[in-house]
């Protein structure tokens, strides 16, 4: 357990510090003021010599991108190793919180410092905002002891960093850590592959959707993109339409070709298991490999990872497999 002293604040943009103009809400600059003048005020806010940057330029996080999952995963290492930090609590917009949480959970293994995400559903000022709770509560999150590694704060809760999902567009508790079936094997260390002073790149990743109605000709299309990993959510216990020998054989042909083609279940509460069905274990044998229970952000975000390290496909699905920070095992 980790006892905070001096974290950097690193303000992103999001809801919590946006201000209202003619085109509606939008990120705005000087939070730190704001933020100031409101602990100040509160005889319960928590002691600590915080500092606050702004990365940016500030976002509306619906426009997060991959580059801005790099930008924070440098300014969060620049906080702890060059200016002394022993932490970061980043503030974030919550439409793409839980993408951002799971992809900092994979870009950050093995940093020994804690990170802690947070955001809100009205902006700081606003009426009733939900927006200082959960800024204060971080903090006292924080003040009191938390582990390292990536997590999330929302309306009272802690949630795992990699585990996490928004449920709720329009209500405080918006986040929430499904229960979803955990199995798998941990790995003992963070190989020096995935370490966090890995540099990373940008990867075209797709996540692509089964439904009825499905075509090759989507898949076709979607793999003559360039994509080097496919995050296929499939239907229940990983299964899909398996009297399709066109869409298995594209799907075949892509792993053969050297994309990463990874399965998890649509079902909030589901888990891969191939074996489970015959059309679960057609699918596996075109070269798909099981996220087990993990959420679209976790393996999204996992996918990154281990394709931007520059790993080939073999290295990645070995990855993939495997237990990195508590996303596929208790």
């Amino acid at each position: 357990m980790h006892v905070v002293n001096n974290p950097l604040i690193l303000y992103t943009g999001g809801t919590i510090g946006m201000l209202q103009t003619p085109q509606g809400l939008a990120p705005a600059g000087g939070f730190e003021a704001r933020m100031r003048a409101h602990l100040q005020q509160r005889v319960d806010a928590p002691s600590l010599n915080w500092r606050l940057r702004e990365l940016t330029p500030l976002l509306d996080s619906a426009n997060m991108q991959q580059a801005n999952w790099l930008a924070m995963r440098d300014a969060i290492v620049e906080a702890v190793e060059r200016d002394g930090h022993d932490a970061v609590l980043l503030l974030h917009g919550t439409d793409t919180l839980a993408y951002s949480a799971g992809a900092l959970s994979f870009l950050l293994l093995g940093l020994q410092a804690p990170v802690l995400l947070t955001g809100s559903m009205l902006p700081a000022g606003a009426a009733d905002s939900d927006a200082w709770d959960n800024l204060c509560g971080a903090l006292e999150v924080m003040a009191s002891g938390i582990e390292n590694g990536v997590q999330l704060y929302f309306h009272g809760q802690l949630l795992h960093g990699a585990r996490a999902s928004k449920l709720r567009s329009d209500a405080f508790d918006a986040f929430a850590c499904l229960p979803r079936p955990r199995e798998g094997q941990s790995v003992s260390s963070v190989p020096a592959c995935l370490d966090y002073r890995q540099p990373r790149q940008t990867v075209n990743l797709a996540v692509l959707p089964v439904f009825p109605g499905l075509q090759v000709s989507h898949l076709r299309a979607l793999l003559a993109s360039g994509v080097q990993g496919v995050l296929l959510e499939c239907y229940g216990s990983g299964t899909g339409p398996s009297d399709d020998q066109a869409l298995l054989d594209a799907l075949h042909d892509a792993r053969e070709g050297g994309v990463l083609i990874a399965a998890i279940s649509q079902c909030p509460q589901g888990a891969v298991h191939f074996d489970t069905y015959a059309a679960g274990s057609r699918l596996r044998d075109t070269g798909l490999v099981s996220g087990g229970g993990m959420t679209r952000e976790a393996a999204l975000g996992k996918m990154f990872a281990l394709l931007g390290a520059g790993l080939d496909v073999q290295a990645a699905e070995h990855w993939f497999a495997l237990d990195l920070c508590g996303e596929r095992v208790q």
